[in-house]
Order: structure tokens, then C-alpha cells, then sequence
């Protein structure tokens, strides 16, 4: 199973940015797919972007609340560099959360976020208005 590890958090004014990474423990090459969850304490995660290599030529998906202000992308899936980054652009306070994210096989239908385990420990993101 790929683990992933989360980084890059912080507090940052509204309007600001940020790139999260998220580290997997072994290259995936594009077996496996990626998202990225959000969550407020105490409240169910919500599906932020995942990157789908399940259909031709991939494709990543957004969530309609982030669409034009976060890009999700991955470099490295062939060897140990293997890294997701999630570039969040135009921060709003609405965006402040615990940003965790998963990996999961990608199988023969287009990945949805329900495909996805709970991911690592994840990292805060704050952002002030």
C-alpha cells in the first residue's frame, strides 16, 4: 500500500498562496491515482482535487468551490521524487482546513473521491482575513 506524507501548510492573508506536497513511499508511475481532501475540525472531508490516471492521457478533477484558484500536479511518479503538489492560488478564509492526501489504484472507471482512504496525518492550512 502507498503511504503518503503531507507538507506545506501555513497562515497566510486572504487573497495569498500556498503549495502543499504530498510525498508517496514509492514511485506509482500512473497505477496509482491521487487526491487531495480538505477538513474543519469535527466535520466530514470534503474532496478538494484528484489527479486520474485511469483514463487516457489523465485528467484532474476539482472541486466546483476551488476551481480557477487551485491546481492539483505530480512530478516524479517513477522514482523516489514521486511527490503530488496541490498550488492554491487566491486563498479565501472558507478555505482554512486540515488538507489531507490519499493514493489509491487507479481501476477502470474514472476515479471519484470516494475511491480514496483517509490519507496521512495532513497539514493546516489558515488563512486570515
Amino acid at each position: 500500500e502507498v503511504e503518503t506524507k503531507e507538507s506545506g501548510g501555513g497562515s497566510v492573508q486572504s487573497g495569498g498562496s500556498l503549495r502543499l506536497s504530498c510525498s508517496a513511499s514509492e514511485p506509482t508511475y500512473h497505477a496509482y491515482c491521487f487526491a487531495w481532501f480538505r477538513a474543519v475540525s469535527g466535520n466530514e472531508r470534503e474532496g478538494v482535487a484528484i489527479i486520474d490516471y485511469s483514463v487516457l492521457n489523465g485528467r484532474k478533477i476539482y472541486a466546483d468551490s476551488v476551481k480557477g484558484r487551485f491546481t492539483i500536479s505530480h512530478v516524479g511518479s517513477d522514482d523516489a521524487r514521486n511527490t503530488v503538489y496541490l498550488q492554491m492560488n487566491n486563498l479565501k478564509p472558507e478555505d482554512s482546513a486540515i488538507y489531507y492526501c490519499a493514493a489509491a489504484p487507479c481501476g477502470w472507471a474514472p476515479a471519484t473521491f470516494g475511491d480514496f482512504p483517509s490519507g496521512g496525518q495532513g497539514t493546516q492550512v489558515t488563512v486570515s482575513s
